[in-house]
């Protein structure tokens, strides 16, 4: 895992992990993993899946995904004709 990863990781750990201070780390990151549907193994827990949940625990469940909010488009039409390269 890259530095930055690590660093991004617990920047999000932090603030959310004090709001539940009687946990011990591994029973936050299980309930961190449960929240996000992964039942495997906590080894088996990606980072990906630690940051991106964290990113999105406490947004709007109707908000856009981040990596997808840039190609949104309100109007399906504008999206199809889009996705098939008619319009730019």
């Amino acid at each position: 895992m890259a530095c930055h990863r690590i660093e991004e990781l617990i920047e999000l750990l932090e603030p959310e992990w004090q709001k539940e201070s009687d946990l011990n780390l591994l029973q936050f990151l299980s309930k961190l993993a449960k929240e996000a549907g992964f039942d495997g193994d906590l080894n088996n827990l990606s980072d990906e899946i630690l940051i991106y949940h964290l990113k999105m625990r406490n947004a709007d469940k109707n908000q856009a995904i981040p990596g997808i909010k840039k190609d949104y488009e309100d109007d399906f039409k504008t999206a199809l004709l889009k996705a098939r390269g008619i319009i730019k």
